[in-house]
């Protein structure tokens, strides 16, 4: 028999969606840069998609092969499918590779697929769980999973007073913890995030020390909620390793590492480079709702307005499933100020410098984008864990401004305009903003640098895998 390589081999399996899979994958080109082999497992929908230099890619099944979600139409059915079938052939991936030269010896799991802990203590390895969310947000969600905090928290209830964390008051709460029933399964699957957790053998958040660790205290409820105190810290094998952007925007260590190498949307080629290079320093906004977000069509109206209003070139992502939304004509009118694509490579259109600011829906990861790159943001936020990172761009950290919504719950276009000229003319709060912009760009890629808090942490998971194996 062939002699078993000393090298630690990791399996990592992130739940199919875009803004899940890019933190997982970028984890991965982080290990596989440190000496470790790293395989993505992901559905046979998803497989096609993902390619990444140094990194393997297998299939595994969620029971819907040939569409994913999609095909489930169901968040119920679809997360019970992909129990079922992937702790079977997840199992039988890890049985693969048991004579190879490199056995798995961790599975490093996306938190909203707890079921993949057990698979891997029933084949003796490790297992590690990778939260998507903001440390913040996992320490609400924890919190309600161990009944510290009832829902719906009501108004009479709040701000609600967490150690750790400024006040939160009802528009900085996840959606859920407002209206558990609008989305019940979406609720049901983040709380589930927490029911095995005290048994992984490491917990990975995808944040850094200078960034949330303010709120370390508070992810120690994962560990013993009556041991939520200091010195717990030291005890539990949580590790912040983030933020999880390709290299080329951070340290530059990794090689030609300049996009996450999946991407589940096709997205456009150079024209859209080319017509930012005939733009100003500072001087387009970047607006981009996310892959998951569908505004109604009186908000995607209203964000038309304030575009074509505003003093401000723009370029604004539209799924081709949105464009429909558009008012008549808008495209047609505002062909000389701004650019409609139905999707690009957001890294590289934060990091040209005709970028002035990033119209946002602060998803997580779309927030560390922004936050790494150093783009003042104009946060609007819609739904899940947006509403609490939109109180951190503001209040906490500065690079940014929060749109208020009408009684409606609306984003007026005066409203966007407003916002505009607050982040991107001259003068006044954009230059606080901006400053604390380049501060936080600067502690991003200090975290994930050699000697920073972040690699650090990567590096003592890859010792002990290494020493262990």
């Amino acid at each position: 028999m062939e002699e078993k390589n000393q090298g630690a081999h990791v399996v990592f399996l992130p739940y199919p969606s875009q803004g899940h899979i890019n933190p997982l994958l970028q984890f991965a080109k982080r290990l596989a840069s440190k000496g470790v082999k790293a395989t993505i497992a992901t559905t046979h929908y998803t497989v096609k998609y993902i390619c990444a230099p140094n990194i393997a890619v297998e299939p595994i099944s969620d029971g819907f092969d040939e569409g994913g979600f999609s095909q489930a139409q169901n968040e119920d059915v679809y997360l019970k499918a992909f129990r079922d079938n992937g702790s079977r052939t997840l199992s039988q991936l890890i049985h693969k590779y048991q004579d190879s030269s490199f056995p798995v010896n961790c599975i490093v799991y996306d938190s909203f697929l707890p079921w993949a802990l057990d698979v891997a203590k029933e084949n003796g390895i490790y297992g590690a769980a990778f939260f998507t969310n903001s440390a913040t947000v996992c320490a609400i969600f924890c919190r309600i999973h161990r009944g510290l905090i009832s829902l719906p928290v009501k108004p009479d209830e709040t701000p609600l007073l967490l150690p750790g964390l400024p006040p939160l008051n009802l528009p900085d709460l996840p959606s859920f913890v407002l209206a558990p029933e609008s989305h019940p399964a979406y609720l049901a699957m983040n709380l589930r995030q927490y029911s095995k957790v005290e048994k992984a053998d490491w917990v990975f958040g995808n944040t850094f020390e200078k960034l949330e660790g303010q709120c370390k205290e508070l992810i120690y409820v994962f560990y013993d909620s009556l041991k939520a105190a200091k010195g717990v810290w030291d005890l539990w094998p949580a590790k912040l390793i983030g933020p999880m952007v390709p290299s080329a925007f951070l340290d530059g260590r990794i090689a030609g590492d300049k996009g996450y190498g999946a991407s589940l949307w096709n997205p456009l080629g150079s024209e859209t480079i080319q017509w930012l290079e005939t733009k100003p320093r500072g001087s387009v906004a970047y607006v981009s709702f996310g892959s998951m977000v569908s505004l109604a069509a009186g908000q995607m109206e209203e964000v038309a307005l304030g575009l074509k209003c505003s003093d401000f070139d723009f370029i604004w992502v539209v799924r081709e499933s949105e464009l429909s939304k558009l008012p008549p004509e808008f495209a047609d009118s505002t062909k000389d100020k701004g650019l409609i694509v139905t999707w690009c490579n957001q890294l590289e259109m934060l990091a040209h410098p005709a970028i002035g600011c990033f119209v946002t829906h602060c998803g997580w990861n779309s927030t560390l984008e922004g936050l790494s790159l150093g783009v003042p943001m104009i946060g609007v936020p819609k739904w899940a864990d947006q509403l609490t990172d939109a109180k951190f761009i503001e209040e906490i950290w500065g690079v940014g401004v929060r749109a208020k919504e009408d009684e409606k719950g609306i984003v007026r276009g005066e409203e966007l305009i407003s916002c505009l000229k607050q982040v991107m003319e001259e003068g006044g709060r954009s230059l606080e903003i901006r400053r604390n912009a380049s501060k936080w760009k600067a502690l991003a890629k200090e975290a994930i640098s050699e000697g920073g808090s972040s690699d650090k942490c990567i590096d003592e998971f890859v010792e002990h895998l290494k020493c262990r194996n």
